[in-house]
């Protein structure tokens, strides 16, 4: 059964973080080295300024190679517009039916402007199988 139906239940909340002024080979070795699909960007107060995904890694190492050029830097690559983030207090089945609207894998948690967590498809997957337990 569901401990409760609140966000901050079920969010990791040591979210591996990095920031935009951050060469993009250390955003790609943090996610390799920590197995995960993609960072949150933070400014120097703990604020979301965006978020990296794999797929952001993947452009800049194709856009390297194609120009001959260094990979660069975070902030050339992810994604910092219309961010949807989620409040720690959401109801967990809210923010998982618009993930899978918005088909995103993974939302910041968000509270007074700082970043306190991520939830992810996997945290919601164990939710669930707690549920039908």
């Amino acid at each position: 059964m569901l401990r409760s139906v609140q966000l901050k239940d079920y969010m990791t909340a040591r979210t591996v973080t990095i920031n935009a002024e951050a060469e993009m080979a250390e955003a790609i070795k943090l996610i390799i080295d920590n197995k995960i699909s993609g960072l949150c960007v933070v400014d120097d107060s703990g604020r979301l300024a965006g978020i990296l995904s794999e797929l952001d890694c993947l452009r800049a190492i194709l856009s390297s190679t194609y120009n001959q050029d260094k990979i660069g830097r975070v902030r050339d690559y992810m994604a910092s517009e219309n961010l949807v983030v989620a409040n720690p207090h959401e109801d967990i089945t809210d923010v998982a039916q618009d993930m899978l609207l918005k088909n995103k894998r993974r939302r910041p948690v968000v509270e007074d402007g700082k970043l306190v967590g991520q939830i992810t498809c996997r945290q919601l997957l164990s939710a669930v199988m707690a549920f039908n337990s």
